[in-house]
């Protein structure tokens, strides 16, 4: 027997206890929340982010704080990569030294898992945009070529614990760069960057390798250091006799 079809007078049937009612947004409900790792800005590469920074025509002038919106989430490994790359070739005397001091500072904020922060004698300091494009146009494509190398392994070491424990060896590496060593700046710069473009790319064999590089670097310096020690004080020592 089939059954009749019901009435189309029948009133709606109210939603019980049991029911789900589909969400429609009220006007007044909070905003979205803010990008995540998972949203298309925030997997942009470092090199595409300076390429667009240095494009966008908004400022007359590029400063430090602009550079610390480059990445979200990863600003402070990208800060810590622009400063610690242009040691890796020689440079004049002294220039190490100019580089090196914000290093210290922002390897110990990595160290100690803080939120990456300036202080205004630091942050506003700017170059002009025609200077800022000139130098991003240098270092974009060697920048952009490493970065199609990586890809997400070993996560593990590129985690919060492990970006902790490279802060560290940052920190010490960063210190080797202010000391007036002979071509001393080189090696420790490359392993600062090698493990910044794995914490950016959360690839955590560049980040074992740039940590084995830094170790490395690290006994040599003081290695070199100590030698010089050793000469000076021979040389006095002589010198007196």
């Amino acid at each position: 027997m089939i059954d009749a079809p019901s009435d189309s007078s029948e009133p709606p049937r109210q939603c019980g206890p049991g029911d789900v009612e589909p969400l429609v947004p009220d006007p007044g409900d909070d905003p979205l929340p803010e990008p995540g790792p998972h949203d298309p800005d925030a997997r942009q590469s470092l090199s595409q982010r300076l390429a667009d920074l240095a494009h966008e025509g908004v400022h007359q002038r590029i400063s430090m704080r602009d550079l610390l919106t480059l990445l979200p989430g990863r600003s402070l490994a990208a800060l810590i990569l622009i400063f610690a790359a242009p040691n890796v070739l020689p440079a004049p005397p002294g220039m190490s030294a100019v580089l090196g001091l914000p290093l210290v500072y922002l390897s110990y904020q990595m160290m100690m898992a803080q939120k990456p922060w300036l202080p205004p004698l630091i942050a506003q300091r700017s170059v002009s945009r025609a200077t800022f494009t000139a130098l991003v146009r240098r270092v974009t494509p060697a920048l952009a070529w490493l970065e199609r190398m990586l890809r997400p392994r070993l996560q593990s070491l590129a985690g919060e614990v492990a970006q902790r424990i490279v802060g560290g060896l940052c920190l010490l590496l960063s210190l080797v760069l202010v000391l007036p060593v002979p071509l001393g700046n080189m090696l420790p710069a490359l392993a600062i960057s090698l493990a910044m473009l794995g914490l950016l790319g959360r690839d955590g064999l560049w980040v074992a390798v740039g940590g084995l590089v830094g170790i490395v670097s690290f006994v040599i310096a003081v290695g070199v250091v100590y030698a010089m020690i050793k000469a000076t004080t021979f040389l006095l020592s002589r010198a007196l006799a």
